[in-house]
């Protein structure tokens, strides 16, 4: 296989891996904030603000697995 090949199929292989954590954590942090907030609404402005927090958190890791795939593919 050319070199070329190789570095596609391991940055495909990067976001593809470094993206599934952060969706998959993303969603059960999401689940859960919108179960505290059926539970106890006045705290709906203190759950939803760590959950922002939480989620740009989770979100970095994604950026971080995609900068990594563009250095794998262009270096």
């Amino acid at each position: 296989m050319e070199l070329e090949a190789v570095k596609s199929i391991a940055a495909a292989f990067a976001i593809a891996v470094g993206g599934l954590g952060p969706a998959l954590a993303i969603g059960k942090l999401a689940s859960k904030a919108m179960e505290a907030i059926g539970r106890n609404p006045e705290a709906a402005s203190k759950v939803q603000t760590a959950m922002i927090l939480t989620t740009a958190f989770a979100e970095a890791i994604a950026i971080y697995a995609l900068v990594i795939a563009l250095i794998v593919k262009f270096v």
